[in-house]
């Protein structure tokens, strides 16, 4: 029987293309803002970017676990956490201090580590389980497309409108305006069952996780690892020669083709498993850091960025949908802030290594090694990371 994706994921999927929208219009300018406005270097964007990091990961944990406890705190959790962060970005636009920067920018990131785990979790709450990877595929899809539109926005703004950068990280707060209106009036909290009192705390253990949970974790861990952040792209890019709106281009472009292949993969993935489409995703991305670290030329770079989005498009709802299979119903929360907890503080000392990497030894030593440690957590997830369903 054809089912339709909820009218909540549907939202969740519109306030996730609006966000981003936003989001996009903002942070691409900070490192700029901190060269040129504030006078500072690298030291000072890897303070504001790690400390804003840390805050936010652990507090991902914690909204997950309290989501868990009652409904209707999923919501509200998912409409505080969006509004933090659309009511501190646009303020990035009045800075004169890196102080005022580290706040703003601390705001929010912990406005996404109070919405991320609640959020996934009432996608799950309210899809029927043959559907999972179809409405994380379809809201990743819509992530994309939003990030796609705030990069074009924000070239169009400085080249035909000829706004200042303060100016366009200002205007951002009106598609974020639009993501609290769609939160409030569009999205309903399914009722689930209450949790007694005295089983609150103890599923915030690690070991209270469910085993099949805590193994897939694991090898998530491990692929982040492998997972560099993909500004390194766009650093490849700019020592390639590329211009300032030729790299927004490029980053419009990975995002777009990401989404164009987000919600297939999604739909795929609850047809033939959703291990299967997580092992395609992970193969593909390590094959494509195999390109990267061969690329010497513009026209290269291109298309290899277009092949790169377009296979991880491919896996990024399965690979969360898997959390949603893997949790019992009343851990879910606890299990998607386990997810961006680890994920989150891994990507901290990954991208540290690829970045000494690529220091001492150059970009294709670093893509190299992060395509080859991809592939060896394909292994690993065939062969110990599956429960016996998803192998």
């Amino acid at each position: 029987m054809k089912r339709k994706l909820p009218r909540t994921v549907v939202i969740l999927g519109l306030v996730s293309f609006f966000n981003d929208l936003a989001s996009e219009m903002v942070t691409p300018f900070i490192p700029i803002l901190i060269a040129t406005v504030l006078g500072a270097g690298p030291v000072i964007l890897g303070l504001v970017e790690g400390v804003a990091d840390a805050a936010a990961s652990f507090l991902k944990l914690w909204a997950g676990r309290y989501s868990d406890a009652g409904t209707g705190r999923r919501k509200r959790l998912t409409v505080f956490g969006y509004a933090l962060s659309n009511l501190a970005r646009p303020l990035l636009g009045l800075i004169s201090s890196w102080g005022a920067l580290l706040l703003l920018r601390s705001l929010d990131r912990i406005g996404k580590g109070i919405r991320g785990a609640p959020r996934d979790a009432l996608m799950a709450d309210a899809t029927h389980p043959t559907m999972h990877g179809h409405a994380y595929g379809f809201q990743r899809a819509l992530d994309n497309a939003g990030a796609m539109g705030g990069s074009l926005l924000a070239i169009a703004a400085l080249t035909w409108m000829n706004w200042t950068i303060s100016e366009v990280i200002l205007w951002s707060v009106v598609p974020g305006g639009l993501v609290l209106c769609l939160l409030v009036w569009g999205v309903q909290e399914p009722p689930r069952l209450e949790v007694e009192e005295e089983n609150l705390h103890a599923p915030l253990a690690w070991s209270a996780l469910s085993h099949p949970t805590r193994r897939y974790l694991l090898v998530l861990v491990m692929f982040t690892f492998a997972r560099a952040s993909e500004s390194f792209i766009l650093l490849r890019g700019n020592e390639m020669g590329m211009s300032i709106v030729q790299l927004l281009l490029l980053w419009a472009t990975l995002n777009i083709s990401k989404a164009a292949t987000s919600t297939f993969g999604g739909r795929m993935a609850d047809a033939f498993g959703l291990g299967h489409l997580t092992i395609a995703g992970w193969l593909g991305y390590g094959l494509s850091f195999f390109a990267f670290s061969q690329v010497s030329h513009i026209d290269a770079l291109w298309i290899s960025v277009i092949a790169y989005g377009l296979v991880t498009g491919l896996s990024e709802g399965s690979e969360r949908a898997l959390i949603s299979v893997y949790a019992n119903e009343n851990e879910r929360g606890t299990a998607f802030g386990w997810y961006h907890l680890a994920v989150g503080l891994s990507a901290i000392p990954a991208g540290v290594l690829f970045g000494a990497l690529w220091h001492y030894w150059g970009a294709g030593t670093a893509f190299l090694f992060a395509g080859s440690l991809a592939l060896a957590c394909v292994l690993l997830l065939r062969l110990w990371g599956f429960t016996k369903g998803e192998s």
